[in-house]
């Protein structure tokens, strides 16, 4: 019996130091002590041992192998070898596989040796699992077992035999060990049974869940965010995009203000192609062209921006949009007089058409308008074609020199529109006119 008892704890042990396996691993093996109570004998029969290799089969079954045996004072009262079906109330469907007390049933058949027979016997029991660690629980279990029929030596002088039946109650103490390959598809580290996130990608840092990290919280994971410290978009990588302007935070030159793609998040408040941070100016009117700084192009220098230049490529004041001032042709223009009921040219007036055409055909572009007059002698319709022949007379010498008809409108307004009263001979000769006016020139 010494050397039994040594065993066993020997055993204990050794896979006590040694298996460390997780709980959902599906082998285990339990030993303890235990005594039993021979029903026949009616009797306590002693100190008694448990032994046993289970397989996990689902949540509601295991299959157990056991071995067990039992001593009384005159040494081995059995020994058994049973293949046992146990039965787990602690299976999510009674009480929670993670229960804190976990009952079950079992029973089943195999081997029973007594001191002087064997034969086949059944047992069946209620027990109760108490979980104390990862790999390790404890259990206390009750059963019967059904004994066998034999025949022995009787001790009356016939010597005749006797049949024996050995029914027996046992109570015993079992402390159980988890081993085995627990099955982690994707190799986390995690068991599949935890495993919350069985899909990681081989070399993933994980949790104790099994899934891959999240050091900023934002929902992507660590190895598919590009910004791993600081709360993200999951359509930016998990990168954040402060002025939601669609361009990550990482990617944008101005983050904090909205902007566009191709200028890498920035601005461009003016439309002239040079984003804010880098136009000089920043309020050009939209549409004008601009520099590299994004300041409006001025071509000739004088101040007017070109898109405000009606004369771009030639110097001259704002007060004429721009283009030079031919202010001093307007003013030098004079009226050219004539005789009365005549139309033809005198000396003076052809010296001043002359000065006219030379400065009109230097220009690229220009607008001239004749005005015809006549003073009030007369009928009106006589006037009218008289300031109307005044009018050509003037036109034809200005072609004559060499000024595009294109560019000369012709006026006939008779007695119409006198430059003073027709009240004396003196201001009737001044009514006998042709007056003209420059509205366009452009070098």
């Amino acid at each position: 019996m010494k050397k039994f008892t040594l065993f066993f704890l020997s055993l204990f042990f050794v896979f006590g130091s040694v298996i460390a396996q997780n709980a959902e691993k599906k082998w285990a093996i339990g030993l303890g002590p235990g005594t039993h109570y021979n029903l026949n004998k009616g009797k306590i029969g002693g100190f008694s041992h448990e032994f046993y290799l289970s397989r996990y089969l689902n949540p509601s079954f295991d299959l157990r192998l056991n071995s067990n045996g039992g001593y009384d004072g005159s040494g081995i009262d059995y020994q058994s070898l049973y293949l046992n079906l146990r039965y787990k109330f602690y299976n999510g469907y009674i009480f929670s596989e993670t229960a804190a007390v976990q009952p079950y049933l079992y029973g089943g058949g195999g081997m029973l040796w007594d001191n002087q027979t064997d034969g086949f016997a059944a047992n069946a029991g209620l027990g109760f699992k108490f979980p104390v660690g990862e790999n390790t629980s404890l259990f206390i279990e009750g059963g019967w077992t059904n004994g066998i029929e034999g025949t022995r030596a009787g001790t009356v002088p016939d010597y005749r035999q006797v049949t024996v039946v050995d029914d027996m109650l046992k109570l015993t103490g079992i402390i159980e060990f988890a081993f085995g390959a627990a099955k982690d598809s994707d190799g986390d580290g995690v068991s599949d049974k935890k495993d919350k996130c069985p899909g990681t990608p081989p070399g993933v840092a994980v949790d104790e869940d099994g899934c891959p990290l999240d050091r900023d919280g934002d929902g992507v994971p660590d190895y598919k965010d590009d910004c791993p410290d600081e709360p993200g978009d999951p359509k930016f990588n998990g990168c954040p995009d402060r002025d939601g302007d669609g361009i990550p935070d990482k990617d944008d030159d101005c983050p904090d203000v909205p902007g566009l793609a191709k200028f890498k998040g920035c601005p461009d408040t003016d439309q002239d192609g040079v984003p804010d941070p880098k136009d000089k100016c920043p309020n050009t009117p939209i549409g004008c062209p601009v520099d590299a700084n994004g300041c409006p192009l001025d071509s000739d220098g004088d101040g007017v921006i070109d898109c405000e230049d009606k004369c771009p490529t030639e110097p001259g004041p704002a007060s004429n949009n721009g283009c030079p001032d031919w202010q001093d042709i307007r003013s030098s223009l004079q009226t050219v007089q004539f005789d009365f009921d005549r139309s033809d040219l005198k000396a003076p007036a052809k010296q001043e058409l002359d000065d006219l055409a030379n400065k009109l055909n230097s220009a690229k572009e220009y607008e001239i308008e004749v005005g015809g007059h006549t003073c009030d002698i007369g009928t009106e319709d006589y006037n009218m074609k008289l300031s109307e022949r005044r009018a050509q007379s003037v036109v034809k010498y200005l072609l004559m020199k060499g000024v595009n008809n294109a560019y000369i409108v012709e006026h006939y307004y008779g007695e119409s529109k006198p430059a003073v009263p027709n009240t004396s001979n003196e201001n009737r000769k001044k009514n006998r006119r042709v007056e003209w006016e420059v509205a366009k020139v452009r070098k």
